[in-house]
């Protein structure tokens, strides 16, 4: 599957749990202190238009930056969390769809040319369909609308797992772990700190979406804030 078919079908999962959700639905607290559901769909709505530009300037040569500032998105997310769900189904619909036309308008060359975040971080465009796909699948779950990280495409966890120890191993507010997945057998870090358990518990762990329930050794261990 293409990254860009990968997206679309998390795109589509994300768009049936939101449209089971009706005014007071979209009202109701999400996993994410402090926000409702209604914030993490417009964040959806709006990490996809950050992404069209990021893409669009890779594309053209022309600075487009991600956002204008982490306020600004910060404002433009808490100024559309109160819209009706209809309102915000159809944005995050609509963003979605601008997303996907200008990843299928990226020419090869395009993906490696450099681009720069909001938070001033710089990567090769393509990190920015990796980041998308992140964002869809992960607040998913945040929406507490049934959907869980067990639901998560097993190449996604794989991944994701590899790349979150990879950058766990980078910070010094870190602890030093190693982990196995039981139900897969990879292993991830070369720490001292052995923490097993699936594959799905361990980066639910890892991404803050869950304390550690079926993990063993991960008990009493304080993760950094990472997503």
């Amino acid at each position: 599957m293409t990254p860009l078919a990968e997206i679309e079908a998390a795109t589509r999962s994300l768009l049936a749990t939101a449209a089971r959700l009706d005014d007071g639905g979209v009202r109701a607290p999400s996993l994410l202190p402090g926000w409702t559901r209604g914030h993490v769909l417009t964040h959806v709505a709006r990490n996809a238009d950050g992404g069209t530009r990021l893409l669009t300037w890779a594309r053209t040569g022309v600075e487009s930056y991600e956002y204008r500032s982490l306020e600004a998105r910060a404002a433009e997310i808490e100024d559309g969390a109160g819209r009706p769900a209809g309102a915000l189904l159809a944005d995050v619909r609509d963003s979605a769809g601008r997303f996907a036309e200008a990843y299928a308008l990226m020419p090869d060359e395009a993906w490696e040319r450099t681009v720069q975040w909001t938070t001033g971080a710089r990567h090769p465009a393509a990190r920015a369909a990796d980041a998308r796909l992140t964002e869809v699948l992960v607040h998913h779950v945040d929406l507490d609308a049934g959907f869980t990280p067990r639901d998560w495409p097993a190449g996604f966890t794989t991944r994701m797992l590899a790349s979150v120890t990879a950058s766990y191993a980078r910070r010094d507010d870190a602890p030093d772990l190693r982990l196995r997945a039981t139900d897969t057998g990879e292993e991830h870090g070369r720490g001292d700190l052995l923490v097993t358990g699936s594959a799905t518990s361990l980066l639910a762990w890892l991404m803050g979406r869950s304390p550690g329930t079926g993990l063993t050794g991960a008990g009493g261990v304080q993760l950094p804030f990472l997503y």
